[in-house]
């Protein structure tokens, strides 16, 4: 049968697969962990008070990056050069999604148009990510290896995704509503792209390094396009809605520790 569970099940059994899991989760996950930290230190001088809580967002991704490291290595492994195909973060880079980085190695401050790119662009991509770790938790919240470090990234992402919404909510109100509507649909089109193709790439290897039989393999390439037209039809509207969290203020103070990780 396949099913979440048993997939990521085959890949935690499997050190090989394991390896390129958690080398390209922690990659993205640095990666956004230098894109934020670049981002606070850029913030105009309107929006000030959002570079705490834009330099936290960038704390935890580090974090997350660096627990990701921490579970290669107690099983005696060294993560492994993330293939290109595979990178999420930098795919939607490319295809000028969020801010360029050649705008965020400059010294320039951005713009509140650019933060407003840059917050729509996390509101959806912080989407993804909160999904994916309520998956993971629910199956393997409780699991020995894995389980504490994919409650604790959950409940940062949760935090994350509370404070898209409720910036944005601010700044539509402040005037920029049109353009943020504008952003969400596109950056939501374009990622919804980006994540079928990542998710075919890491498929495939997975499929080789697992020896999947090609019958499993076209299933699981059939179900990620599914999953992609669907998203394309109106699936992507739990991505574009604006809704005040129950969580306020939610990226208020520092990051949390990880000492278990250490």
């Amino acid at each position: 049968m396949l099913s979440a569970r048993s997939l990521f099940q085959e890949i935690l059994d499997d050190d090989e697969a394991f390896r390129l899991f958690c080398s390209i989760a922690a990659g993205g996950e640095a990666q956004g962990g230098w894109e934020n930290g670049r981002i606070a230190a850029l913030v105009p001088a309107s929006l000030r008070h959002l570079a705490p809580r834009i330099a936290r967002h960038g704390a935890d991704e580090d974090k997350h990056g660096r627990i990701f490291t921490a579970l290669l290595r107690k099983r005696g492994l060294e993560p492994v050069e993330v293939p290109a195909d595979t990178d999420y973060t930098m795919i939607l880079e490319r295809r000028g999604i969020g801010l360029p980085h050649r705008k965020l190695r400059s010294d320039a401050p951005l713009t509140e148009r650019d933060i407003v790119v840059y917050l729509t662009h996390s509101r959806v991509t912080e989407q993804r990510a909160a999904e994916q770790m309520d998956m993971l938790t629910t199956h393997f919240g409780n699991h020995p290896e894995v389980g504490r470090a994919v409650r604790m990234i959950r409940e940062d992402e949760t935090n994350h995704l509370a404070y898209c919404h409720e910036e944005l909510l601010r700044l539509a109100g402040a005037g920029h509503g049109r353009t943020i509507r504008a952003l969400l649909h596109t950056s939501a089109l374009a990622e919804a792209r980006v994540y079928r193709d990542v998710s075919l790439a890491v498929t495939a290897r997975m499929g080789r390094i697992l020896r999947w039989s090609p019958a499993k393999s076209a299933a699981l390439r059939a179900g990620i396009h599914a999953v992609y037209a669907y998203e394309r039809l109106g699936g992507r509207r739990r991505m574009v809605t604006l809704t005040m969290p129950e969580r306020r203020d939610a990226l208020g103070g520092p990051a949390t520790p990880e000492p278990e990780f250490a």
